[in-house]
């Protein structure tokens, strides 16, 4: 009998941590802020994606890495898809490679500049997936 019981219980603790853990998960392993949608949501992408494309020399994108002290050269892979809102900006991020084929995350905040929306800078978020102390996007 005691068995059963522990049996049960133990179906039942396994059953509420794969809950909790399918609620969690969008949060951990990309951050999103669901309310961020339609046009704003097309439109923090547009400034981000032209904001790279005006920065770029013959399809290359510099950015000055300043814990590594070196300038990046990259090339663009992707926009993420999420995004979340820190206080009075936009951040969201898109991934990169630079010329060893090393994968670099970079996040770009983007602020509201009356009726537009204009990314205001880049930031290195992450180097061949090992991110960087500071973190925006939670």
């Amino acid at each position: 009998m005691k068995s059963l019981i522990y049996r049960k219980m133990r179906w039942f603790q396994i059953a509420v941590l794969a809950i909790v853990v399918t609620l969690a998960a969008p949060a951990v392993f990309a951050a999103n802020d669901p309310t961020i949608k339609g046009a704003l949501r097309e439109n923090i992408k547009t400034s981000m994606l032209n904001y790279i494309e005006t920065r770029m020399v013959n399809g290359t994108f510099y950015i000055y890495d300043a814990v590594e002290g070196k300038l990046l050269s990259l090339k663009l892979d992707k926009l993420h898809e999420g995004i979340v809102k820190k206080g009075n900006f936009y951040v969201s991020c898109a991934d990169f490679f630079d010329e060893n084929g090393t994968k670099i995350d970079l996040d770009f905040l983007v602020v509201e500049d009356g009726n537009q929306l204009k990314t205001i800078q880049a930031v290195v978020h992450s180097v061949d997936g090992k991110k960087r102390k500071y973190h925006l996007e939670s």
